[in-house]
């Protein structure tokens, strides 16, 4: 295995695997990570690693968990705390790097590292709060109790769409717990990733509690497939598609596994005839269009009550015409697409455009044959598409049904909210959804029968905050929760301890005693 020493220096955007603390140098292929805004700019070169370097970090971080688990929870939450103080150190210079190599906003950018700190700063604490119980028994002389601990090696597999922010929804508590990691992120992300590395390491991180391995989707599946069939990850965490998280959540069954899945949506934004339309507009535009469409939180489909569907649609069009897109760097509510493939996958999404549909806007690539007015800086240099809204969607429609993944917004009518709640959960997709009204009692009703895992009231279809539960169900996920207390469940496994000191083997159930009564007894 060859490895970084001392004496070799990696040139600068020169990305490698990290297992046990070591660069590791033998890699498959090596290829530029460029910066979707421009195209011409190479951001980095990223070693890509086969499947037995996935493997390999999963020994080592194997390796590592026992002496990771024995040291105190306060001190891994010290770890923890200074991982928050680097990344606020850092936060400019990360975020700088996160718009430079994926084309996110630089606005949004700041807030994707501002969530990271706040992660730290949640759990932080929790080093001191991994509460058990004691528990009474029913027998005398003997205690109950009841104790987390950490599952042991999980392995994270991320998206790069939020290369920082989500990989910290898993890793921060993870490590917090006890557990050591094999992350491997997105390759078209890899050089933020490697800064996202680089502030753990320098955090106190002992070298094989965290571990990276940079490699393309059939070798991941390859040394994950191999990792568990050797016992040697006991946990699987992935942000990605639906497709993908089903092959996943297949593999970790055959080993008694219940992996970590938050996959895609369509994300549906209810709007009732009392609600405010500004607002829903400025709701729609955010969540339909910000960071290009490319959240899993994105909106799908808006749903909008009948007797204000025209008013919504024309407010809701001309916002989108005026809306800043273009260079990143500015204050823009839109930049380019991640990468080539998500260009050429968004491209399929405008192809399910069908007669029937109501097109509002141009669609496909900006260019000066298909040009945007007001756009900031060169659209030829990169990989910028058109905010489209699309009306007159069917519950029938592949638009309706489907991920788009890319800046594109359905619009269909509705009469009953029953009816607006159905349609919400047609897709199959349970991950965000949201309701613009001034009536509680819709809000509650919508609250009730929508199947999403998150559900915001006159607001955005995106917004995750670092305390609250995030994650869907159906086509969005296997139910599980990431951030807050509730990932908690995900990074440890309960132990129940009975602690006897009466002298004597007392029997559960046997030799319980019994409280004698009168249960025949009536008042006279």
């Amino acid at each position: 295995m060859e490895t970084y020493d001392d004496e070799r220096v990696r040139m600068p955007g020169d990305v490698v695997s990290v297992v046990g603390g070591t660069r590791i140098a033998d890699v498959v292929r090596r290829t530029p990570s460029t910066n979707p805004a421009r195209l011409t700019e190479v951001v980095g070169t990223v070693g890509s690693a086969g499947p037995e370097v996935f493997v390999r970090a999963a020994e080592a971080a194997r390796t590592a968990q026992p002496g990771w688990a024995a040291t105190p929870a306060p001190q891994r939450g010290q770890v923890i705390s200074n991982v928050g103080r680097l990344m606020t150190a850092n936060k400019e210079r990360l975020a700088a790097l996160v718009t430079q190599e994926i084309g996110k906003p630089i606005a949004e950018a700041r807030g994707e590292v501002q969530e990271i700190i706040d992660t730290c700063d949640f759990f932080l604490g929790e080093g001191r709060r991994l509460y058990g119980q004691t528990v009474p028994s029913e027998m005398p002389d003997k205690q109950l109790f009841t104790f987390r601990r950490p599952v042991g090696t999980v392995a994270v597999i991320t998206a790069g769409n939020f290369p920082v922010a989500v990989p910290s929804w898993y890793i921060v508590p993870a490590l917090l717990c006890g557990n050591t990691v094999v992350w491997k992120p997105a390759e078209y992300s890899a050089v933020v990733s490697d800064a996202f590395y680089e502030i753990f390491a320098h955090s106190g991180v002992p070298a094989g509690v965290f571990n990276v391995v940079y490699a393309d989707g059939p070798d991941t599946f390859a040394g994950l497939e191999q990792a568990l069939q050797a016992g040697l990850v006991n946990k699987v965490g992935f942000t990605g598609s639906s497709a993908v998280g089903t092959r996943i959540g297949e593999l970790c069954g055959r080993h008694l596994q219940t992996p970590c899945l938050e996959l895609g949506g369509k994300n549906p934004m209810v709007i009732t005839e009392d609600a405010n339309l500004d607002l829903a507009v400025e709701g729609a535009l955010f969540s339909g269009f910000g960071t290009a469409g490319q959240r899993c939180t994105s909106l799908g489909t808006t749903i909008v009550q009948q007797s204000v569907y025209d008013e919504f649609l024309t407010r809701f069009a001309r916002a989108t015409a005026d809306a800043a897109m273009g260079d990143p760097t500015k204050d823009v509510l839109l930049g380019p697409l991640l990468d080539e493939k998500f260009a050429a996958g968004f491209e399929k999404s405008l192809g399910w455009i069908a007669a029937h549909h109501q097109v509002i806007g141009a669609t496909g690539r900006v260019t000066a044959d298909n040009p945007r007015a007001g756009f900031v800086g060169d659209p030829a240099a990169g990989l910028y598409y058109h905010p489209t809204i699309v009306a007159g969607v069917r519950p029938e429609d592949e638009l309706f049904r489907n991920e788009t993944f890319g800046p594109v917004v359905g619009v269909t009518a509705y009469t009953e909210l029953d009816e607006a709640i159905a349609l919400g959960n047609e897709s199959g997709y349970g991950l965000s959804s949201s309701i613009y009204t001034t009536e509680p009692t819709k809000a509650f009703r919508f609250a009730q029968g929508i199947s999403a895992g998150m559900v915001s009231v006159n607001n955005s279809t995106s917004g995750a905050e670092a305390h609250l539960p995030f994650g869907g169900n159906g086509k969005s996920g296997n139910g599980s929760r990431q951030s807050g207390i509730w990932v908690l469940d995900q990074f440890t496994r309960w132990q129940s301890m009975n602690w006897d000191y009466s002298g004597k083997l007392q029997k559960a159930q046997l030799d319980t005693g019994i409280v004698e009564a009168d249960l025949s007894y009536e008042l006279p």
